[in-house]
């Protein structure tokens, strides 16, 4: 493709959004219809063609000059042409289309029903689902502003869960109120529930309370502090033991052992009954409720004996089998006095955290110091890596719990750069237009949440999980403005972006990198804009991009064709991360990623890919200590994969669609255990497979442990 001099002349497009002009987008489509017309065009006519193009005032004009082109220079390349752009007509009028999206989901399309790697397409619950949220989709995309809607058709930018927003007025991911719910009770149904009792009641309540928040959102739901909030019921249990062993035994010191020891078997058991009810749960979205467990900074014997039991009912595993829980997502909280170093009161568990990672990829580590600088105030993330930025009510308190997130929407900017030719001055303007239609889009979710009622989900609004309880008529706007909840604007692919500027190995060049921190801060301050107009809160977000890295990168080699290193991969790059096919060591990965999320702090989150740490945990210790001061957020991607066949435990290998056992080609997912994190959790590719981007850039993942382990502490076993 060539590349030609770029400038500042504008467009209409079909939308009605006015774009600058890209020679590149053209020629894309030019070059394509030539070559599926099997023929050649001469580079004066091309040029000619551009020049015409520049002096037009709309794409329908633009593509009228462009087929007069072909017919009198190419024949063969004008029917190819026509046919071009009614494929392209065609998909946008399909994706509208009830009967043809539901044809799609009735013909088992892998983008449709392994979109979400957390939902079991064959069970009754989540075809549902899927039913309804293709209805949903071709309404929602009616709904939407028009310039919205064709952005996301064309793939310039993604609306996230149009299977259920706009259609519904439903809010994103959260952290919820558990302190606030079970101290003053709430109802769910026709239940009233007053405070526990109990650490094994207040379990329950969660794990109900989880279930109800689930079903009505489409994110994840967060347990912030979860030692610090369940404590005071476990305390319980102990005054209740203390209570039984006064009766009973005259020697004090034996009556605290023996309460010790009951309360600690009690916590135990309620944790374990926490991780079976969570992955035992099905939402009335059809898949396992999305829980993230946030833990770690309590110090008393009883929150550490919480955070032991986390852990301990993680490493065993569940079932028979011992299978490695997807679900909830553990948190650990790493704080410089609490459990960093051998002297803080809390290493020992920091200990049990590095063993558990190990063995089960969880829990990541929260770095709680740099959260704090990063974010403003400390708190778990909202599902994966969504997060809440410090905010005060009206009388001055810190509030994270009960806060939310109402959507997001994600800007292509691999496309942007391929459409810019490698012209900065044509990138930055196709950028300003692009997160013109973004801004749109996001305020839309604003106002299309704003018009739910509380009674639209009396646990979110009326019963405490978002944290106020309003009364049924109450606005709920209440819960969203001010900066209390979160809208976020997403990104993808930096990787390829500056690849398209300085090549495939510009991670190595500070101007590829500075350039590539301005286009974040870019985002970062269109969204200080729009909030300071607005009063709502909109960070930049490092999307997750699950099926999304598929989805985009598809849409662009329609567009572009498979161009090296960019998107003949199949896949594109989450967020900022490095380019996940080279071998950087942890430590280099860390110090090239670590400048970003000050400029997308709400949602981030680093990870490394290790061999098997199981006989090496001081190994991935050193690396969590070294990122303390460095990044907020850091996820372990270790081998942990079994076969109940023949008993590898270890890496599968990659097949077409999931993973084989090694040793015996075992890939049956009733007789073994594959874990992979899809992005920023973890997901079973054997048991839900993936789409086929999402499952490209996994398999092409190159461990970041390249030197020798001893460098870091002892060898790998």
């Amino acid at each position: 493709m060539l590349a030609y001099k770029q400038d500042t002349v504008t467009i209409n497009k079909h939308n009605g959004v006015r774009e600058p002009f890209s020679d590149v987008k053209l020629l894309a489509s030019v070059d394509a219809a030539v070559t599926a017309g099997k023929t050649e065009l001469a580079e004066d006519v091309r040029d000619d063609l551009l020049v015409r193009a520049r002096q037009l005032a709309d794409t329908n004009a633009i593509a009228a000059a462009v087929e007069e082109t072909l017919t009198t220079h190419a024949p063969a390349a004008a029917d190819a042409y026509h046919q071009y752009r009614g494929a392209k007509l065609a998909r946008r009028q399909q994706a509208q289309d009830l009967d043809a999206a539901l044809n799609r989901l009735q013909s088992r399309d892998r983008n449709v029903v392994n979109e979400n790697a957390n939902k079991d397409s064959e069970v009754f619950n989540t075809q549902r689902d899927l039913t309804a949220g293709t209805v949903a989709r071709a309404q929602g995309l009616k709904m939407l502003p028009p310039a919205v809607a064709v952005a996301h058709m064309k793939g310039d930018i993604h609306w996230h869960d149009l299977d259920y927003q706009p259609y519904s007025p439903m809010t994103n991911c959260c952290l919820i109120d558990f302190a606030g719910m079970m101290r003053d009770g709430f109802q769910i149904g026709n239940a009233k529930m007053g405070t526990p009792q109990s650490i094994q009641t207040a379990v329950l309540q969660m794990a109900q309370i989880i279930a109800s928040v689930a079903s009505s959102q489409y994110g994840g739901c967060s347990s912030d502090r979860t030692d610090e909030v369940l404590a005071p019921y476990a305390l319980k249990n102990y005054q209740r033991h203390l209570a039984e062993a006064k009766e009973w035994i005259d020697d004090p010191h034996k009556q605290e052992e023996f309460a010790r020891s009951k309360t600690k078997a009690d916590i135990y058991q309620a944790m374990e009954s926490l991780e079976y009810q969570i992955n035992t749960l099905y939402s009335s979205q059809g898949q396992t409720p999305f829980t993230t467990v946030g833990f770690g900074l309590g110090t008393s014997w009883i929150e550490r004996e919480i955070q032991r039991a986390i852990l301990k009912v993680r490493i065993k595993g569940l079932g028979t089998e011992r299978r490695t829980a997807i679900f909830p997502k553990l948190v650990f909280t790493l704080r410089r006095g609490t459990n960093l170093r051998p002297s803080d009161p809390n290493y020992d568990i920091k200990e049990l955290a590095v063993e558990c990672a190990t063995k089960r990829m969880y829990p990541d580590v929260l770095m709680y110091d740099k959260i704090v600088e990063l974010t403003g105030s400390f708190k778990a993330p909202m599902g994966c890596r969504s997060f809440l930025q410090g905010w005060h009510d009206e009388n001055g308190k810190e509030v994270n719990a009960g806060r939310m997130n109402l959507g997001v929407v994600t800007v292509n900017l691999p496309r942007i750069a391929l459409e810019s030719g490698g012209n900065k001055d044509q990138f930055w303007a196709l950028l300003e237009s692009r997160l013109d239609v973004c801004h749109e889009a996001l305020a839309f979710k604003i106002a299309r949440a704003k018009q739910a009622t509380p009674k639209n989900a009396p646990t979110l609004y009326m019963n405490g999980a978002f944290g106020k309880r309003l009364g049924p008529d109450d606005d709920v706007d209440e819960l969203f403005k001010n900066g209390r909840a979160t809208v976020s604007l997403g990104y993808i692919g930096l990787y390829e972006v500056g690849t398209v500027f300085y090549g495939p190995e510009w991670e190595h060049n500070q101007e590829a990198k500075n350039f590539s921190i301005s286009v974040v801060k870019a985002l970062y301050d269109h969204c200080k804009q729009w909030e300071a107009a607005e009063g709502y809160h909109y960070s930049v977000y490092s999307t997750p991009a699950e099926s999304l890295t598929n989805t985009f990168c598809q849409a662009d080699i329609r567009k572009f064709g498979r161009i090296k290193d960019i998107t003949d991969k199949e896949y594109y790059t989450n967020s900022f991360h490095y380019d996940v096919r080279k071998s950087p060591t942890p430590f280099e990965k860390i110090d090239f990623e670590k400048d970003y999320p000050k400029y997308c702090s709400g949602g981030f989150i680093h990870y490394c890919e290790y061999p098997n740490l199981k006989q090496n945990p001081k190994a991935l210790e050193a690396v969590w200590d070294y990122a303390y001061d460095r990044i907020g957020y850091l996820g372990t991607n270790t081998p942990i994969d079994q076969c109940f066949k023949c008993g590898f435990k270890g890496e599968f290998k990659p097949t077409a669609r999931g993973f084989k056992c090694p040793q015996c080609g075992n890939t049956d997912p009733q007789t073994c255990d594959v874990v992979k994190r899809t992005c920023g959790y973890l997901g079973n590719p054997n048991q839900r497979p993936m789409v086929h981007g999402r499952h490209k850039e996994i398999v092409s993942r190159k461990k970041h442990m390249s030197f020798g382990l001893d460098v870091i502490g002892g060898t790998n076993g």
